[in-house]
């Protein structure tokens, strides 16, 4: 990583924490500490990445402000995690999308919406547009054809995914671990994951906005991540209907496609909106307050995703149908497009710092018997 004031400060907090070691039982970030007398960009940046952001250790430290050494370990290390994304990015080119990343994503957003509702408008008959279709087979695609519906995901959400990896492959150039990945490595890192382990900080919990422990932001998290692969899953068997079983969308409510969809749409909606009320009421101490307006315009556009399929639900027998679709679509192509120059990158380079962890496990501390 570059030299940058923010990588500087990391890694003299971090040499503080090695000699402190106070905060060693609070998550994986500190053990991680403990194995290393140097920290390189690549270390500072898997260190970043490792970080669940629980804030626990800016609480219990001795040195944070008013300190006069302002050790503040999570806003440093948020600060070194963005970092990582515009540098990591894929093409390099569209690094510049993670500043002023809320407002990339706000016109991106409506701009999206703008051409999904334009095109079904004008290229549609205003009977075809708000007629009441009812959930008779193939009735979404009188709208927007299936091809273009298939078409435009494939090109977006494709290129989204190769541009995620590509910057997960820089990542693990820079920061990856020359330990052996084993399947019990793999398998310790799955669990880490899935069950966000660390978001629970030393065990009782994070610290949100005081020294009090609180499940909250895990549960939120888990929420949000369970409802955003149930709507996935859905949108895979509505495909395996479609292309193998020759069962064409809409289907009935108690369908699978459906049950998943709305059990998902449930569960993102009430993650992303209660983790963007916790971000009104944070402690902006250990936060670093430019990276808020991407953050939230992140948890906005997943909950209006959310919000505006269980809408399509609703109404898809109804002559709101049309619009409602081509809203729905309008955010789903504007998440296609911002995935790989959003927060939503975090999630693999989180996964990667938790596989190298997972690795290094058995190392002793420096300093160590």
């Amino acid at each position: 990583m570059q030299e940058t004031d923010a990588v500087l400060t990391a890694r003299r907090e971090m040499e503080i924490c090695n000699a402190c070691r106070y905060c060693e039982g609070f998550c994986a970030v500190f053990p991680a500490v403990e194995l290393r007398r140097e920290f390189s960009g690549g270390d500072l940046s898997y260190l970043a990445n490792l970080c669940h952001n629980c804030r626990g250790c800016y609480y219990a430290c001795q040195y944070a402000p008013p300190h006069e050494w302002g050790i503040n370990v999570p806003r440093t290390l948020a600060e070194v995690r963005a970092q990582s994304y515009a540098e990591y990015a894929w093409p390099p080119a569209l690094a510049q999308a993670f500043e002023r990343n809320g407002t990339v994503v706000s016109l991106i957003t409506a701009g999206a919406i703008a051409l999904v509702l334009f095109l079904a408008t004008v290229l549609n008959e205003s009977q075809t547009f708000w007629g009441a279709h009812g959930v008779a087979p193939n009735s979404f695609y009188k709208v927007i054809p299936l091809a273009v519906m298939q078409v435009m995901g494939i090109l977006t959400f494709g290129f989204a995914i190769f541009a995620m990896l590509m910057g997960l492959r820089n990542f693990w150039r820079e920061a990856g671990t020359r330990e052996k990945i084993t399947f019990p490595v793999i398998g310790i890192a799955l669990h880490d994951m899935f069950s966000l382990k660390y978001l629970g900080g030393g065990g009782n919990g994070c610290n949100d906005n005081s020294e009090a422990f609180s499940m909250r932001r895990r549960r939120l998290h888990h929420a949000m991540f369970y409802g955003f692969m149930l709507c996935f899953a859905a949108t895979c068997v509505g495909f395996i209907y479609h292309s193998f079983l020759g069962w064409p969308a809409p289907y009935p409510f108690f369908s699978l496609p459906v049950l998943l969809g709305t059990a998902g749409g449930i569960l993102l909606t009430i993650g992303t909106v209660g983790l963007f009320a916790m971000k009104l009421v944070d402690d902006p101490m250990p936060a670093v307050r430019r990276l808020l307006g991407g953050d939230v315009a992140m948890l906005l556009l997943l909950a209006l995703i959310a919000v505006t399929g269980l809408v399509l639900l609703m109404v898809r027998a109804t002559g709101a149908m049309g619009l409602a679709l081509s809203i729905h679509l309008g955010f789903v192509l504007a998440f296609f497009l911002v995935l790989p120059y959003s927060k939503m990158v975090h999630g693999l380079y989180r996964a990667a710092a938790l596989l190298r962890r997972a690795a290094e496990r058995d190392m002793k501390p420096l300093g160590g018997e």
